[in-house]
């Protein structure tokens, strides 16, 4: 059997989320100030400066600088061109890769940059060999949601799985 996860890696939680401890496994936090201590993530970690629309939200999916840069449905949108929240991603992910999970469902990936996926994909380390054969790497599928009739395409993704 074969673990492959279901990545969250574009966003945080609503911008309405409150705040306390009743998030995923307990730990404070601070929707209102982007605050994320367990991460940790600051304001300093989240598009809101860089979204180009009149409310922080997608209004327009035909504009990718939209699409890619601005809260999807009110989620905190983190600014994956910063080195530093990469970091964390990978960090997250090669602990998961540690533990024996052979892949990653990168949820939402048409709001991300390819390049910024890229770039926190790169920093993964191979799979634990405990489990798989030296030199493997990680499986990668990207959730690309392409009907046509939108600017982006699915096929803009491909060199990253």
């Amino acid at each position: 059997v074969r673990i492959y996860v279901d990545a969250v890696v574009n966003h945080m939680c609503g911008a309405a989320g409150g705040s306390g401890t009743h998030s995923t496994c307990g730990s404070y936090f601070n929707a209102g100030n982007r605050d994320f201590p367990a991460v940790p993530y600051s304001g300093w970690d989240f598009n809101d400066g860089k979204c180009q629309s009149g409310s922080g939200e997608i209004e327009n999916y035909g504009d990718i600088y939209q699409v890619r840069d601005c809260r999807l449905v009110s989620l905190l949108d983190l600014a994956l061109e910063k080195d530093y929240v990469r970091s964390k991603v990978a960090e997250y992910m090669n602990y998961l890769i540690d533990i024996g999970v052979a892949g990653f469902r990168i949820d939402a990936a048409k709001h991300m940059w390819p390049g910024d996926i890229r770039a926190f994909l790169d920093k993964l380390q191979d799979l634990n060999t405990k489990w798989f054969s030296a030199g493997t790497k990680p499986f990668i599928y990207q959730e690309v949601i392409d009907l046509g009739g939108e600017p982006i395409t699915g096929s803009e993704y491909f060199g990253n799985g």
